[in-house]
């Protein structure tokens, strides 16, 4: 662990009046650096590690979806939460992905200093990029804390944002079956 993060952490947590000798704030900063870098590790991480070669040949050129992928990332502008569902959808055009990878490649970009709509694409041009498929669809649905905590505080708020390529965009039928599926 940085003991530069950790002494950051000691700072701010200094400046914001409290004592870090009291008991309870004592070992903070080492645990704060140590949640910060895991909450980040997606920087350490690359796409060909992510993907480890799990892509398929398969005769399958229909639609894939897989939804209901739970994220949690920090908001690059407050370093506040957000955390919400990825839906993702694919047509195959001779190989597929391994299923757990489009959850890692989901995890690998929430874990980053973000902000939703980077994010989304991120995730669609990773898809395209790994599978070469036909097409690519990335819906993200989120809750910010940056708007729930502070300044406006609408608790109810939900972020939604949406990425199309290749057939998805091009094809409003094919577009509107995944958002029909997705529906909850």
């Amino acid at each position: 662990m940085s003991d530069q993060l950790e002494n950051l952490y000691k700072n701010i947590i200094s400046e914001l009046g409290e004592d870090t000798d009291r008991e309870g704030l004592i070992d903070t900063p080492k645990r704060a650096a140590k949640a910060m870098k895991y909450l980040t590790h997606g920087y350490r991480q690359s796409l060909d590690d992510v993907v480890n070669d799990a892509i398929f040949q398969s005769d399958m050129d229909e639609m894939v979806i897989i939804d209901g992928i739970e994220f949690y990332s920090m908001c690059e502008h407050h370093m506040l939460p957000f955390i919400g569902t990825a839906h993702i959808s694919y047509i195959p055009d001779g190989k597929v992905l391994g299923l757990s990878k489009f959850a890692r490649i989901v995890d690998m970009f929430a874990r980053r200093l973000q902000i939703q709509e980077n994010m989304t694409k991120q995730i669609a041009d990773a898809i395209m990029e790994v599978t070469q498929c036909k097409g690519v669809a990335v819906v993200l649905e989120a809750k910010h804390m940056c708007m729930m905590m502070r300044g406006v505080q609408k608790q109810n708020s939900n972020m939604k944002t949406s990425v199309m390529l290749g057939s998805f965009r091009e094809s409003t039928a094919t577009r509107n079956e995944f958002l029909n599926l997705i529906r909850k």
